[in-house]
């Protein structure tokens, strides 16, 4: 028996839809890379990149639960010494939603060519609206990644 292996004429990639208002930032970032990788379809192959497009809309509205939104610290440097720079997470929310969700989907992904490659196939949007209605998204339903009251 021979292993299957698709080759680049045969990937089928979809574009996927998703609300992120009301979901937890960690549960959505892992179903998000999973979707980007093609962990989801049964042609995943790990050296290829066999993962759909995804479309995040309101991600300013994404939630962390307990106090992670205050605790929680995100660092950068500039390369400079001296240069270690630091923000909680709600301010890091606050100041540039899009790249708070992007940086965190990011860590779930190869750092190498291909996780480049996947990530961008990428696309978060602070509000509602989005330019990518031509391609037709397929709206996708999240439910345990909803924050239980």
């Amino acid at each position: 028996m021979t292993t299957y292996s698709p080759k680049a004429s045969e990937i089928d990639r979809a574009w996927v839809l998703i609300d992120a208002e009301g979901l937890v930032l960690g549960r959505l970032a892992t179903e998000v890379a999973n979707i980007l990788r093609g962990k989801h379809k049964p042609t995943y192959t790990p050296h290829l990149d066999t993962g759909d497009h995804v479309v995040i809309i309101n991600a300013d509205k994404v939630v962390l639960t307990a106090d992670k939104a205050d605790k929680k610290k995100v660092y950068r440097h500039s390369g400079f010494p001296g240069g270690l720079k630091e923000q909680t997470y709600a301010e890091y929310l606050d100041r540039k939603p899009a790249d708070a969700l992007r940086s965190t989907i990011r860590g779930m992904i190869p750092k190498n060519r291909l996780g480049a490659a996947q990530l961008r196939k990428l696309k978060v949007y602070a509000g509602p609206t989005h330019p990518h209605a031509a391609q037709q998204p397929q709206p996708l339903e999240l439910a345990h990644a909803r924050r239980s009251a």
